[in-house]
């Protein structure tokens, strides 16, 4: 199984009266999730779910893929790192699931991957985090594909 962590591009900074899930991208968002967009399009497997956060500014970097995916309130702000899992089904799960979501949860869910245990690491905005499992001599690994910045797609 394969699982993708894309955190949403740049949005608007909270301007204490609009609602937080509200927040919509910025113009520089935009260009970010359509440049990282562009980047897993040449990559994604045929195998594939789409999990975005509720909040406007995940759905407009979900819908940069030009690809369905499902509206998944377990993946929300303030989601637990073990949510995050469970609604992807990792480990155990098959084909790839790619996760739309926020800081500080998906930066946890990358430390619990690969340190084996939650820690707040920094996923920039706009970023992809892509992870493999597979079991080896009877043993589950976690493996780092790849990590994309915006900057860089």
């Amino acid at each position: 199984m394969d699982l993708i962590l894309w955190r949403h591009a740049e949005a608007e900074d909270g301007d204490g009266i609009r609602p937080d899930h509200e927040r919509r991208l910025t113009q520089r968002g935009e260009k970010q999730a359509k440049q990282v967009a562009r980047w897993l399009q040449n990559r994604l497997p045929r195998k594939l779910t789409i999990l975005a956060s509720p909040t406007e500014r995940t759905r407009q970097t979900a819908h940069a893929l030009r690809l369905a995916y499902e509206v998944e309130p377990k993946v929300g702000a303030g989601a637990t790192a073990t949510a995050i899992l469970a609604a992807a089904g990792w480990p155990d799960g098959d084909g790839a699931v790619l996760i739309v979501g926020h800081q500080p949860t998906l930066g946890r869910v990358a430390a619990l991957l690969l340190a084996g245990r939650e820690d707040d690491w920094a996923v920039k905005k706009g970023s992809v985090w892509w992870f493999g499992g597979r079991s080896r001599n009877g043993r589950r690994e976690t493996i780092l594909r790849a990590v994309l910045n915006p900057d860089f797609a």
